[in-house]
């Protein structure tokens, strides 16, 4: 089992974010933009751990040099199953430098939007460390 779904599995906020690159890149499967920067993919975590219910990884892929990783989960948001994918990519240092979520159905990332909104101030407060 890979540390970082150990990590999310056991909900340890602290681990998971020592995983992440300082340059590392968030691409959220529900905003047009990818977020930069550790502060803030680590404050997005944190708010995915508060709204996924019944989350659990199904499947873990690894590409052949070790540095590239699927890892397929289900969830609930807002009484809607999600099925989803966090692909990572580690850099030379063995840290998450870039971090792309997809999920399906529509409706399911709809739910996964507006929960995620609703949490947006305090990503936002988390990130600038207020």
């Amino acid at each position: 089992m890979h540390p970082f779904r150990k990590a999310v599995e056991a909900r340890d906020t602290a681990a998971i974010e020592a995983m992440l690159a300082e340059n590392v890149v968030f691409t959220s499967p529900v905003a047009f933009k990818p977020y930069p920067g550790k502060a803030v993919t680590a404050a997005i975590l944190r708010a995915v751990l508060r709204v996924f219910e019944d989350f659990r990884y199904v499947r873990e892929i690894e590409g052949a040099d070790g540095r590239d990783h699927a890892l397929v989960f289900t969830a609930t948001v807002d009484g809607l199953q999600i099925n989803g994918c966090d692909f990572l990519h580690f850099d030379e240092d063995g840290l998450i430098d870039d971090f792309m979520v997809m999920v399906r159905p529509l409706s399911g990332a709809q739910a996964l939007a507006q929960a995620m909104g609703a949490e947006f101030e305090r990503i936002t407060a988390e990130a600038l460390g207020r």
